[in-house]
């Protein structure tokens, strides 16, 4: 067999490896050894996502993540994706191809100053949204997704104020569309908030009967010209049902591979950042390979791993998130 070198990340191990040329028949073969399942995020690479047993958004993820009969879990996504797999199944291995695949939302939200920012509301109900650390959710009482946030809120009572973490933009849209006032964390997604309002207008321009689409983390200015706003599944849907032919995507461009697959006729454009740069692409989401998927299933690790403690803490919100949605 010929084999390529490649370079691996030091937390899966630290000894030269070799990457087989025909790599994903080896994934392959690796998954049915293992009995591991592919759960793969919208905005991973268009290869991954063609060679996972499941594609979705954070809340299709997790509830497949709560079904599955697999014994191993490999998670192409970010580090909060992983843990929340891990929560779900703490019996079960779960891997993660690079451990710095973070989230700028996550980080933007420690555990101590969330833990300070609760204490000073006491009273509110804190509904956080998925894109948080396994410790932040351990402090909330209710977690949520852009699918499902505006369904959870309306069942919170009226009487009861609450207190949203750690998307900003993503609060205020929420907020517009439930006439609930909310306490925002100002947090914000680096990939949401780098759209363009200027360049928008310029490409709407170029392409006047362009629809524009935009997910919920999007500043409020790209919102408001918004012909639709939704969750990364939402806009994949909308694509699919609209008889328009031309769409403005803005959101992680890695969403189109989807679309371009189940529309093949229509034309996907994706929405341009402020700089000339690829600012519209999740930095972290992109640091998962078809390489280190590999070479995280071989060495089964890197592995996501926490106290028993902090999973009891953490399934509680989750499970109720799961159960009101």
């Amino acid at each position: 067999m010929l084999y390529e070198t490649a370079d691996i990340a030091p937390q899966v191990v630290a000894e030269t490896a070799f990457i087989p040329l025909n790599l994903e028949e080896e994934i392959l073969r690796l998954k049915r050894d293992l009995n591991a399942v592919i759960l793969a995020h919208y905005y991973q690479d268009s290869e991954i996502q063609d060679l996972a047993d499941i594609v979705g958004d954070s809340l299709e993820l997790s509830r497949r993540a709560a079904s599955t009969e697999a014994d191993v879990i490999v998670f192409a996504g970010v580090h909060f994706m992983a843990e929340t797999a891990k929560i779900l199944n703490p019996r079960k291995q779960v891997l993660l191809p690079d451990l710095n695949a973070g989230c700028s939302l996550a980080e933007g939200c420690p555990a101590p100053q969330f833990k300070a920012f609760r204490e000073l509301h006491p009273d509110h109900i804190a509904i956080t949204y998925i894109n948080c650390s396994a410790e932040v959710k351990a402090l909330s009482d209710i977690i949520c997704t852009s699918s499902n946030a505006e369904k959870i809120i309306r069942q919170v009572p009226e009487d009861r104020p609450i207190l949203f973490a750690p998307d900003r933009n993503l609060g205020k849209y929420l907020v517009k569309k439930t006439g609930r006032q909310m306490l925002l964390w100002q947090g914000t997604c680096i990939v949401h908030e780098t759209f363009s309002e200027r360049k928008l207008l310029h490409l709407k321009s170029k392409y006047p009967r362009a629809t524009l689409i935009a997910h919920p983390e999007c500043d409020e200015v790209i919102l408001e010209k918004a012909d639709f706003v939704g969750s990364t599944s939402a806009l994949l849907r909308y694509v699919q049902q609209s008889a328009e032919q031309e769409f403005i995507i803005a959101t992680e461009a890695g969403i189109i591979h989807q679309m371009e697959k189940s529309c093949p006729d229509k034309v996907f454009i994706p929405a341009p950042p402020e700089e000339s740069c690829a600012c519209n692409l999740c930095p972290y989401m992109k640091l998962n390979t078809m390489e280190k998927l590999y070479l995280c299933m071989i060495h089964r690790a890197p592995e996501i791993s926490m106290s028993d403690d902090l999973i009891r803490q953490a399934y509680k919100p989750i499970r109720l998130m799961l159960d009101m949605s």
